[in-house]
């Protein structure tokens, strides 16, 4: 029932029943409107309930069919093809060239000639020469130690007394063997007489007693010699192990002497540098014909160098290094093998390069061309790469010779090639003078 029906029914009541009634009626009418009202005001929270929750719900909705129209509607990307990226490197043309192959190598200075001074006679030492000092140079035959010979004098005295007594024996019983002989032959000569009978015996005992004086004066001599310690040879003095007043036995080393004529330097050589030098294991040179070597050193900020050959080469190959190793010869190298009086002196570390001695035809592709010892990255006309092995005759800080798996002309990269692959595509890039001056 509404508002005005209610109030109807009051006014009805009112004029039928008591005050009270009316009283009645008029809060059922304020009831009434009460209610409805409260009906209203949850209906319009309830609404905007809804439109909270509904709006955001429908703006989400209407964004995305949006996107989605415009997506449709946008035109497809442009589809390209891969294409594969080229390495660029620069390459080098391999050439041919006539070379007399030489190898470097080094070694150390040492004597042909070196000996340990041993007294061979016992005494006291009376004199040194100045020439028998350490680094000291002395002539040959010149006596370096003089030991006291006086009791090696005296022993020559006997041993002349000695030759003399057997002497005078030998020509007595020389006289009675021929006295015997004429006797034996006076009294009994159609009987053949006996050695003993001819004095025979005694003869051949004198002539060895002579002989022994004789042996005994020539050693009494010798010791006398001894006493002065002499080289044969030109040399210098490596150590001195003795001082005057010392007294010394036979068999004391008194020094260490070289000689100064010829020096020598054992070259280590791998079998296939021995290869290209042509030279055989145990090979002997003939005089003057070995091959030539030219040894440099450095002496604070100067440069030196001597001229020397190959004389032999070992024949066998050492145990330890594996190497086989050429002896070459330096005559006179603190003469005139010496650079401008700058001698190639005993225990100096040289380098050699050794000639060879035939000429050969080989390939030559720059340094940076070799890889791992025996491969190279040859481009071909379709510019694939082509990783091949060669035969590598020598190499050098510029440059390798080869003996084959290369053709002359070919070009092989001398750039670095990062995970290089058997037929990849690369773009060459030739190598001007000019561009080599630039970067240099």
């Amino acid at each position: 029932m509404d508002l005005f029906q209610l109030n109807d029914q009051c006014k009805n009541h009112l004029y039928a029943n008591s005050h009270e009634c009316y009283l009645f009626c008029n809060y059922q009418l304020i009831a009434s409107f009460i209610s409805q009202t409260t009906v209203v005001l949850n209906e319009e929270k309830i609404v905007k309930t809804l439109v909270k929750i509904i709006a955001p719900i429908s703006v989400l909705i209407i964004s995305f069919y949006v996107v989605q129209a415009l997506a449709a509607a946008k035109p497809e990307p442009e589809k390209k093809e891969p294409t594969q990226r080229l390495i660029s490197l620069y390459v080098d043309e391999v050439k041919s060239e006539t070379i007399t192959p030489g190898i470097k190598t080094q070694g150390e200075v040492k004597p042909k000639t070196e000996i340990d001074l041993t007294a061979r006679v016992s005494g006291e030492v009376i004199s040194i020469a100045e020439s028998f000092a350490e680094g000291a140079e002395f002539a040959p035959n010149s006596t370096l130690i003089k030991i006291d010979d006086t009791d090696y004098k005296v022993a020559v005295i006997r041993a002349e007394a000695q030759v003399a007594a057997a002497q005078v024996v030998l020509e007595k019983e020389l006289a009675n063997a021929k006295m015997k002989k004429d006797t034996w032959l006076q009294k009994n000569g159609s009987v053949k007489p006996t050695d003993f009978a001819l004095n025979k015996p005694q003869v051949q005992d004198a002539q060895a007693q002579l002989r022994a004086a004789k042996a005994n004066l020539k050693e009494a001599r010798l010791n006398v010699a001894r006493t002065e310690i002499t080289v044969p040879f030109k040399g210098r003095v490596v150590e001195k192990m003795v001082g005057i007043g010392q007294y010394i036995a036979a068999g004391t080393q008194l020094g260490k002497v070289f000689a100064t004529d010829v020096v020598e330097v054992r070259l280590p050589l791998t079998d296939l540098q021995l290869t290209e030098l042509d030279l055989p294991m145990g090979y002997m040179a003939e005089a003057g014909q070995g091959p030539a070597v030219e040894f440099r050193s450095n002496m604070g900020r100067s440069h030196h160098s001597w001229q020397g050959r190959i004389v032999r080469t070992n024949a066998s190959v050492d145990q330890q290094t594996r190497l086989i190793y050429a002896i070459a010869e330096v005559q006179d190298p603190y003469g005139k093998g010496a650079d401008f009086g700058v001698p190639m002196a005993v225990g100096m570390f040289v380098e050699a390069n050794i000639a060879g001695i035939e000429s050969k035809q080989a390939m030559v592709i720059p340094r940076d061309a070799l890889r791992n010892a025996d491969k190279v990255y040859v481009v071909d006309a379709d510019n694939k790469l082509d990783i091949r092995s060669v035969e590598v005759m020598s190499t050098s800080a510029d440059r390798v010779l080869l003996l084959g798996g290369v053709e002359i002309g070919e070009k092989v990269a001398v750039s670095t090639i990062p995970n290089a692959a058997q037929g990849m595509l690369v773009e060459p890039i030739s190598k001007q003078p000019t561009q080599l001056v630039s970067q240099l």
